[in-house]
């Protein structure tokens, strides 16, 4: 097996979360209520950048395509949004833990 720059793992991790929220959302419209309850929260408290949270914002309030295909670009954009993600909690801890160990096996792989 070879080693595999934690940096990257955790960046293909989250592009395999958010394009599974992806399919989540696409199945359920009313998760993006959700992350935008968490973002008034982020907001109304400070707790992270404003920039990310309005950013954010804009893309829950807009093209649900537009979302989608932002917050699963591998570029610069989906990889900066990721980091600050309002979907924590939307993937359940044993799904999530599957799809990292998946990731990381994976990049092994190669």
């Amino acid at each position: 097996m070879a080693r595999v720059d934690a940096h990257r793992i955790g960046e293909e991790r989250s592009l395999a979360l958010h394009r599974l929220v992806a399919e989540r959302i696409r199945a359920e419209p009313e998760l993006v209520r959700g992350a935008l309850a968490r973002i008034e929260r982020w907001l109304n408290h400070g707790t992270i950048s404003e920039h990310y949270a309005r950013r954010w914002q804009s893309l829950l309030l807009g093209d649900r395509d537009e979302l989608i295909r932002v917050m699963t670009d591998p570029g610069d954009l989906g990889r900066e949004l990721r980091q600050a993600t309002p979907f924590a909690g939307v993937v359940d801890a044993r799904t999530r833990w599957r799809l990292w160990r998946s990731v990381r096996e994976g990049l092994e792989r190669e």
